[in-house]
């Protein structure tokens, strides 16, 4: 048996969000208000990712809530009228040599090339990178594909799918995917108005601290929701399984196949399973509800 490592043990997972913004950037809450109101919806810990500058205080320290340090990093790409940017999440380990407050200036690169040396720095400062929001960004596959050390990519963002309808469902992981990347995929809100909060999140399987969630973020022992529970997610002899909460449609992914796809009206499915085809790299599953709300599992890595 192979099971996802977000599934093993028996620890209730932490729910938690990876990219918000407050009033310390262009937010619209203070970052009393969002800690608060993530609190108030069953959050064990968030990160405040506020544009180019560092966060490691919980301004709100009645909350019982881990802080996890972090920011938001950008580059516009040089030569497009438009959109065109890369954008990074930040994430600060207990090697992270930011100071709190500090502040970082944008620019502008050329392409992916010359953003590396953007993520080199942020990695050598002790920070884990998510990518984000790709289609906002105007990112095909092809522009940021040959990245190195981001361990997840956004599959969701809030902010972009209310105000976008971009970024609601996993564009481009399999791309990278079938190249053989290990990225893990985070459904985040990246809230602005306070309306975009709480709707998008991760599960982990961690303790209760910074340091513990950071590491099962690396090894991709969490998986992501706007609403359902994914509750195991493993392959047995040659068979994927997936088991969740009463959901309308599971189905499973795959870039090197179109794997099969189970529907209900009544919303009341709970499991699913696929007999692998012995050449896959990979497969991964993505669970929908009645109101239209996603989760999706991080890949089992077949090979």
């Amino acid at each position: 048996m192979i099971r996802q490592s977000a599934f093993t043990g028996s620890a209730p997972l932490l729910k938690g969000g990876l990219h918000c913004h407050t009033t310390r950037s262009d937010g619209k809450g203070t970052p009393e208000e969002v800690i608060r109101l993530h609190k108030q919806n069953g959050y064990d810990f968030l990160a405040l990712t506020d544009h180019r500058v560092y966060n490691y205080e919980n301004f709100a320290p009645d909350a019982d809530i881990v802080i996890v340090p972090g920011m938001e990093m950008d580059r516009s790409i040089e030569g497009f009228p438009g959109v065109h940017c890369f954008h990074t999440v930040c994430l600060g380990t207990k090697d992270s040599t930011y100071a709190q407050e500090q502040t970082f200036p944008t620019g502008r690169v050329s392409g992916q090339e010359e953003f590396q040396k953007v993520l080199d720095d942020l990695h050598a400062a002790g920070q884990m990178t998510i990518y984000c929001h790709p289609e906002w960004s105007n990112t095909p596959a092809r522009e940021f594909d040959q990245l190195r050390g981001n361990f997840a990519m956004e599959i969701w963002n809030t902010g972009c799918a209310l105000e976008n309808g971009l970024d609601t469902n996993a564009a481009y992981w399999d791309e990278l995917l079938m190249q053989g990347k290990k990225i893990y995929g985070v459904a985040t809100d990246d809230g602005h108005h306070m309306y975009h909060h709480c709707k998008g999140w991760v599960r982990v399987n961690a303790e209760r601290n910074a340091g513990a969630i950071l590491a099962a973020l690396g090894a991709g022992a969490f998986y992501s929701s706007c609403g359902p529970e994914i509750h195991d997610f493993y392959v047995e002899d040659g068979v994927a399984v997936v088991t969740c909460s009463p959901c309308a449609e599971i189905v499973f992914r795959c870039g090197q196949y179109p794997c099969p796809r189970i529907s209900s009206r009544e919303g009341d499915l709970t499991r699913h399973e696929f007999a692998l085809p012995e050449y896959l790299d990979y497969i991964r599953a993505v669970v929908r509800d009645k109101e239209g709300r996603r989760a999706w599992t991080n890949p089992i890595f077949l090979r």
